[in-house]
């Protein structure tokens, strides 16, 4: 066999193995850090934060470089947002990584006024004023 179709073999074979392998994000958890003020119930900041966290991750895995911020349309209690995921990741790959950091943030963070949760290939943040990473 010449070297122009071993060549073409294995650009056959490196398709066809990336086409069926499948990825997972990393969802490990580098860092999760979180405000030392809390709200509490009733409190119309949590309107705010629903808001955000909930377009944050929706919208994210749509934008380009999976970059994202966000401010809430309440003027009663202003939440700020910001999520990205690791560009390499596929958009529901990032969907996937950013619940895992929503749980992880609000696991450990719980009636916060901001936290921010680190994994491997996403981070989602969120403060009650503005902020840039």
């Amino acid at each position: 066999m010449g070297l122009a179709p071993r060549i073409a073999a294995a650009i056959v074979i490196v398709v066809c193995l990336w086409c069926f392998c499948e990825s997972a994000p990393n969802t490990s958890v580098t860092n999760v850090l979180c405000n030392s003020g809390v709200y509490t119930a009733g409190d119309p900041f949590v309107i705010s934060l629903n808001y955000v966290v909930e377009e944050l991750e929706t919208v994210t895995p749509t934008q380009k470089n999976y970059d994202f911020q966000n401010i809430s349309p309440y003027p009663n209690a202003f939440a700020y947002g910001h999520a990205t995921c690791n560009t390499n990741l596929t958009t529901s790959d990032c969907k996937t990584c950013l619940a895992a950091a929503k749980t992880a943030m609000f696991t450990t963070c719980q009636n916060r006024i901001g936290a921010r949760a680190v994994l491997h290939d996403c981070s989602i943040r969120y403060e009650q004023y503005p902020f840039d990473d």
